[in-house]
Order: C-alpha cells, then sequence, then structure tokens
C-alpha cells in the first residue's frame, strides 16, 4: 500500500454549464471561499490511478455525504499537494472510509468553521473527512483553506499523526 501516490485534492473551478443547479453550486462555492477566507471551497483525499484519474473520497453536499468517486482532476480547477508516503496515511484512508461510507453530509458542521456552531458526530463535511484521514485533532475545526496549509506543512515534515486517526470515526 505504501507506493500509492495519495493527495489532498482542493478545488478551486467553478462549475460548468447553466441551470438553477449549477447557478447554486457556483453560489455554494463563492460562499465557502468567502467565509473561509481563501481559494478552496472542496476538498478530497485522491489516489492517483491510470490515465489521469483520481479515486477520490470526501463527504459532498453534492453527492449527500461519505463517497468515493473515480474522477479527473484537472488543474484548471484543482490543485493537489502530494501527501508523505507512508503505509499509516494509506491504512487511515481506508479505516476512516470502511466506518464512514455513506454517512450524511454535515451542513450545520461546515457552517459551524466559520460560525463556531456545533457539529453533529454521526455527519461529516469534506474538510472534517479529510482532516480526519490525515489524524487531525478536532478536524472539525478546519475549512478546506485550512487543510491546505496543513498539507503543506506536513509535506515539509512528513508526519502524520497516526493515533488521532482512529478518534472519532
Amino acid at each position: 500500500m505504501s507506493s500509492l501516490k495519495i493527495y489532498l485534492a482542493l478545488y478551486k473551478g467553478r462549475r460548468d454549464g447553466t441551470g438553477t443547479r449549477v447557478c447554486v453550486a457556483r453560489f455554494s462555492d463563492w460562499l465557502t471561499r468567502k467565509l473561509t477566507r481563501g481559494q478552496y471551497s472542496h476538498c478530497e483525499i485522491a489516489v492517483a490511478l491510470d490515465g489521469g484519474q483520481f479515486e477520490c473520497y470526501s463527504s459532498s453536499i453534492r453527492d449527500g455525504g461519505v463517497r468515493c468517486k473515480t474522477m479527473p482532476l484537472p488543474a484548471a480547477k484543482w490543485d493537489l499537494i502530494a501527501l508523505p508516503e507512508r503505509e499509516s496515511l494509506a491504512a487511515a484512508l481506508q479505516l476512516v472510509w470502511l466506518q464512514t461510507q455513506g454517512r450524511r453530509y454535515d451542513l450545520p458542521g461546515a457552517l459551524g468553521v466559520v460560525f463556531k456552531t456545533k457539529q453533529r458526530h454521526e455527519r461529516w463535511f469534506c474538510s472534517e473527512w479529510c482532516g480526519q484521514v490525515l489524524g487531525l485533532s478536532e478536524p472539525w475545526r478546519f475549512s478546506p483553506n485550512d487543510l491546505a496549509a496543513v498539507a503543506a506543512a506536513l509535506t515539509v515534515s512528513g508526519s502524520l499523526n497516526e493515533s488521532e486517526t482512529r478518534s472519532k470515526a
């Protein structure tokens, strides 16, 4: 498992298309960026596959909660931060995925990053879920923009807090 290339994928793009759903998605992305004071509105833990595809794990409001799906991550819409190559990271990803797959999205928790409201322990938002995989203490406190800074520091230090990964999941 240690040969997997695992990234924190950070969404900076604008959704393509027209219609009400697209407008709502664009507004949601814009609002997230404004409230969290950064360029990112969503994050995923992405495992590189062949052919420019990635197996992406996260909790998505658009998909209803914790899910895994295969998709491309074009550089025009996504920034990728390589995470330290450690078996513990791949193991943490699988553990958190197995314990949380199918759980619903936590909109009040996501808003709580900004407004300091209480989280729901049975639901997840994107940066909380990714932070749990990374082993962060209290991952519900982090936005996608906060995780970008944390992941950049991980690439320098190469460390992951393995003991925290199991705390909530």
